[in-house]
């Protein structure tokens, strides 16, 4: 049985989440916190709240924390807020604030 974690509506870009959520798949849970702890990207802080929370859930249904492994890990596309930064002669760019929602699922070999 998979168990699973989300957070959604999170303040970083699809793009630069994937990057992160890329380097954990497949692997046990310790080696991918591990991997977590020492990456110098933003995105790894958000995957590694979801990761142990879903490791969380599976510890409250009293798996083995040892035999867990990432099963999936799903970065999609949230909603983009959009802003305008104001430029010289009355002209503005627009600015795209993009979010994610972030799912990791453990399971037990």
């Amino acid at each position: 049985m998979a168990y699973q974690s989300c957070h959604r509506f999170a303040r970083i870009a699809p793009r630069k989440a994937r990057l992160v959520a890329d380097m954990i798949r497949g692997k046990p849970v310790d080696q991918a916190l591990t991997a977590l702890d020492f990456s110098t990207k933003r995105g790894a802080c958000f995957i590694r709240y979801v990761l142990r929370s879903a490791i969380a859930q599976a510890e409250q249904a009293s798996v083995d924390p040892g035999r867990l492994f990432v099963s999936e890990r799903r970065v999609d596309e949230g909603p983009t807020l959009k802003r305008f930064q104001e430029k010289d002669r009355g002209r503005s760019h627009p600015i795209h604030k993009r979010t994610c929602h972030l799912h990791v699922s453990v399971d037990a070999r």
